[in-house]
């Protein structure tokens, strides 16, 4: 006999005996009366409405159990002062363990997921590249959530780490998201890693003005400023051109926008008040008369 046949049989040995099980299950009910039909009509549907609701109420119970589960963890985290970045991360992981520890088989569910995401990663290269870029920035953390960065031409404050996309917050409080796998690959530049910052101004006073006073000026405003750092001391020189002052100064990076600004408008309210002046674009323009004759040239 062949597989073939060998398969053709059993299927006609399995249509038989679903054949005789229905038949046999007419027969039983060709032989019951109205009432015994009804019985086991009422019995079936009072069981059916009891797994419905069994099934609701642990679903409900299910839900609050992983919500309480979850605000515990979390606040655990908060405690300990874990990296946000990863507290999303950790409390997927730890809720999937403790459902193991109760006696939930998770193999099926982990195994759904890993084909699953398996598929679409053969099928999306690029979303599995962003999905590798996620883990590289949570392993190697070149920045956190809350650090201000700029990355692939944007800058703002980083709003949230997900796996496949970071999400910024731009000043202008519009919502960016950059694929990890970029952010990875690329230059980023934190502008939060480090506590302090050096901030540059370059100042114009107008040509026959005082440069000592506008030095003294400004250096004494940067060193009465509590924002300023003492070390490194404040630095004041002649720029590039001899009307240009460049002054610097180390802040804390948190400090950094707001100085900035605050001190551009100080300066120029002091320069006024000792007689500096900030001199502004002009352009001088010479007319010739073209009507006008020429004067003879002199002759020896």
């Amino acid at each position: 006999m062949t597989i073939l046949q060998l398969i053709a049989a059993t299927e006609a040995v399995a249509d038989t005996t679903k054949k005789a099980v229905i038949e046999q299950k007419l027969d039983m009910l060709s032989h019951m009366s109205a009432q015994d039909l009804i019985s086991m009509l009422i019995k079936d549907i009072v069981n059916f409405g009891l797994r419905i609701l069994i099934a609701l109420v642990l679903l409900a119970v299910g839900r609050w159990i992983i919500r309480w589960i979850r605000r515990a963890m979390r606040n655990m985290m908060t405690r300990r002062e874990v990296d946000p970045s990863l507290r999303g991360f950790l409390s997927s992981i730890l809720i999937i363990i403790i459902i193991g520890i109760l006696g939930i088989d998770t193999t099926s569910f982990i195994a759904v997921f890993a084909s699953a995401g398996l598929a679409v990663g053969m099928a999306l290269s690029g979303t599995l590249q962003n999905f590798a870029g996620g883990v590289i920035i949570l392993i190697f953390k070149p920045f956190k959530v809350g650090d201000f960065i700029e990355a692939q031409g944007q800058s703002g404050s980083v709003k949230e780490i997900q796996l496949l996309n970071t999400v910024i917050n731009t000043p202008d409080n519009k919502t960016i998201l950059i694929p990890n796998g970029s952010i990875s690959t690329g230059i980023i530049n934190n502008y939060s890693k480090e506590a302090t910052r050096r901030l540059d101004w370059t100042f114009g006073i107008a040509y026959g003005d005082d440069y000592d006073r506008a030095k003294r000026t400004i250096l004494e405003m940067l060193e009465a400023d509590p924002r300023v750092l003492k070390s490194p001391a404040p630095f004041v020189a002649l720029g590039d051109s001899s009307v240009n002052i460049l002054a610097r100064a180390w802040v804390s990076s948190g400090d950094y926008w707001d100085l900035f600004f605050d001190m551009n408008e100080r300066v120029y309210k002091r320069f006024a008040e000792v007689g500096l002046n900030i001199p502004f674009p002009q352009l001088d323009v010479h007319l010739k008369d073209e009507t006008r004759p020429e004067e003879p040239k002199r002759t020896e």
